[in-house]
């Protein structure tokens, strides 16, 4: 059997800390290995443990969620992190993306679609939650046109990527085969030198790719 999701969880409001525990120990694809209520615990824990992904709060007072992801980035750690808010700012969401997180929901998301996301962020994929993109498109519509390498189909594969769609989603979105999508995809990821989908929007957003 494959070896279950190994998570940390990090949030300072206890309520909502524990609601996550006990989605996350409900499923049996994710073990919790960690529960931590502020930042400055969340990143030590994680350094130490290494899990493969770790849920944060983007705000906590000590130590806020971004100061953590720059901490792992630093220290070329492996876990991919995806942030919990309840604030919906463009820039903010931006910043979390670019840095390197895997992903960015609103604390708004149900929590099985929240353990469903860390499982695809592990996965490679870029996880946000659906009504935070008009936030994020509307800022990156304010840094720049995207470039004129990338074709018109690479740039809406792009863009419908930052979005959080999955492959099937983004060929249904578009009318053309799942196949031709992984293409268009595979094209990008050659020209931005990545090699999954949450690198490949965290450099689109960082050239200005992305709007």
């Amino acid at each position: 059997m494959t070896s279950p999701v190994r998570v940390v969880v990090a949030d300072d409001h206890p309520v909502y800390r524990s609601g996550l525990v006990d989605a996350v120990a409900q499923r049996p694809e994710l073990e919790l290995v960690a529960a931590c209520a502020n930042g400055r615990d969340a990143q030590e824990r994680i350094l130490a443990l290494s899990p493969d992904a770790a849920l944060l709060d983007v705000r906590m007072g000590d130590h806020d969620g971004l100061s953590i992801l720059d901490a792992l980035v630093a220290a070329r750690s492996r876990t991919r992190v995806v942030f919990l808010s309840a604030f919906e700012d463009g820039a903010l969401v931006h910043r979390a993306l670019t840095a390197g997180a895997a992903g960015y929901l609103s604390k708004e998301t149900d929590r099985d679609e929240i353990c469903d996301a860390l499982l695809r962020a592990v996965a490679g994929e870029l996880v946000v939650s659906r009504k935070l993109p008009a936030a994020l498109v509307s800022h990156m519509r304010l840094q720049g046109a995207p470039g004129s390498r990338f074709g018109a189909r690479e740039r809406e594969v792009m863009r419908l990527t930052a979005q959080g769609l999955s492959g099937p989603e983004i060929a249904e979105r578009l009318g053309i085969g799942a196949t031709t999508v992984k293409t268009y995809l595979q094209r990008v990821y050659r020209k931005l030198d990545v090699t999954d989908r949450a690198a490949m929007v965290a450099e689109a957003m960082r050239r200005g790719l992305v709007t």
